[in-house]
């Protein structure tokens, strides 16, 4: 079992009344849809790592980067026990004529843009939990 917990950011795209979402392709949570995102490096800020993910996940470039809201969650079913701390931050496309575009193929089955208030199922568990605690992307004061 892992002796730290690993610091997660996902990143909220807004995109009018939707979200950018990919079906993912590993051994924690697999086939379920997450938020773009990956692991914080030594050194980088919130804001760095969601500009970076975005970028090698998506092909996109992001704007008006802001932290939005955390989860806790602890996967002990994955064949490697994993804790993750997951920074939710919220951004828009820098470009609104951007499409997503799959660079990770090996890790996600594509991505797409699904209405907040209708989302796939199932969901990765940190946006299953931050759903559960009541927070929404477009609320205009933060949760």
């Amino acid at each position: 079992m892992s002796s730290a917990p690993v610091i997660g950011v996902a990143v909220l795209l807004v995109k009018g009344e939707t979200v950018l979402l990919g079906r993912r392709r590993s051994s924690v949570g697999h086939n379920t849809y997450a938020l773009p995102g990956g692991h914080l490096e030594f050194g980088e800020s919130f804001e760095e790592c969601a500009v970076r993910e975005v970028k090698e996940e998506t092909g996109l470039d992001i704007k008006d980067i802001e932290f939005v809201t955390v989860t806790n969650d602890v996967f002990t079913e994955a064949a490697k026990p994993l804790h993750l701390v997951a920074v939710f931050m919220r951004a828009h496309l820098a470009d609104p004529d951007q499409l997503p575009q799959n660079m990770e193929p090996e890790k996600c089955y594509g991505w797409d843009w699904y209405n907040w208030k209708n989302l796939p199922q199932p969901l990765f568990r940190p946006l299953e939990t931050m759903l559960k605690n009541g927070f929404s992307p477009f609320s205009t004061e933060l949760n």
